[in-house]
């Protein structure tokens, strides 16, 4: 395991403290009221609402950010959830989920999942590397080709990784409609572990093809932009919640959109970006109680 000295700096200091207050907001162990879905590659079960870094966790020093981060992260286990998403290009995501995550020793309690990004053999290793480092594990759960870059040079090397044991799993992901093309064919010819894509309910077009292939594959699939970019629930925000809402136990349009995602068979996890602990709370309760019927489904689509 990767660790770091401590040292008698403010940095140091600041971390202890956020380590003890983690401590004691964290319980002994996660609630078990979220819906699971298993990865058919393992038959490993996860819980169907995780978390994203982008934007939210590229946070600095400051004490009153790590902290409320650290609330984020308290309200994803609390609530049962486990899977966390980052990447080298979310700015410092990678290494302040990593330096939570160790404050708070919760490593075997979360799915850390990150992403190469680069072109060449060398480089994407030194990028995975530092994954590895700033994420303050010697193991990663889950490893993705961001995008396809260069996904012939790093899809041997993950496998390598994957048989040494230093990732448990390995995957694509991407997010532009115009390479789901490309992003099929990888399906198609490769045997993967994961596909991260986005899905939302006015971004449909990965269940036209993707993730029904991903299904017939066996490949779990993990939902980005759920909430259509944000747009969508900026434009849902102030009206009022439709008559099905008290149906599928809503309280919020947040939780209607990820329910019509976690709803549909293929998706294993959904992984909305937040850097706010009310927001993660109301994202997991998204994971628990009934979901969206076809018919229902139908009718929100149409509407």
């Amino acid at each position: 395991m990767i660790t770091h000295k401590p040292g008698l700096t403010r940095q140091g200091m600041m971390r202890g403290a956020l380590g003890a207050t983690l401590a004691a907001a964290l319980p002994a162990a996660a609630q078990t009221a979220l819906h699971r879905r298993a990865i058919p590659s393992s038959g490993e079960s996860l819980p169907v609402i995780g978390l994203g870094t982008w934007i939210g966790f590229d946070v600095g020093e400051a004490d009153g950010e790590r902290q409320r981060l650290g609330q984020v992260l308290a309200a994803l286990l609390d609530g049962g959830g486990r899977v966390i998403d980052s990447s080298p290009m979310y700015g410092r995501a990678e290494a302040v989920t990593g330096d939570l995550v160790a404050a708070a020793g919760a490593r075997e309690r979360v799915f850390l999942a990150t992403k190469v990004w680069t072109r060449g053999r060398e480089a994407g290793l030194a990028q995975m590397r530092q994954s590895l480092e700033r994420l303050r594990t010697d193991r990663l759960d889950l490893m993705q080709i961001h995008n396809l870059l260069d996904w012939r040079t790093h899809l041997p090397v993950l496998r390598a990784w994957k048989q040494e044991g230093r990732i448990r799993y390995l995957g694509i992901s991407h997010y532009t409609e115009s390479a789901y093309d490309e992003v099929e064919a990888v399906l198609r010819a490769e045997p993967l572990d994961f596909l991260q894509i986005n899905y939302a309910l006015d971004d449909r077009a990965a269940e036209e093809r993707l993730l029904p292939l991903a299904a017939d594959r066996g490949v779990a699939v993990l939902v980005n932009r759920p909430f259509g970019g944000g747009g969508l629930l900026r434009r849902l925000r102030d009206r009022p919640l439709p008559g099905y809402a008290a149906e599928i136990g809503c309280g919020s349009w947040a939780e209607i959109l990820l329910k019509f995602v976690i709803a549909h068979p293929a998706v294993t996890c959904a992984i909305p970006g937040t850097g706010q602990p009310h927001h993660m709370a109301m994202n997991l309760r998204a994971g628990t109680g009934p979901l969206p019927d076809r018919a229902l489904r139908r009718r929100m689509q149409a509407a």
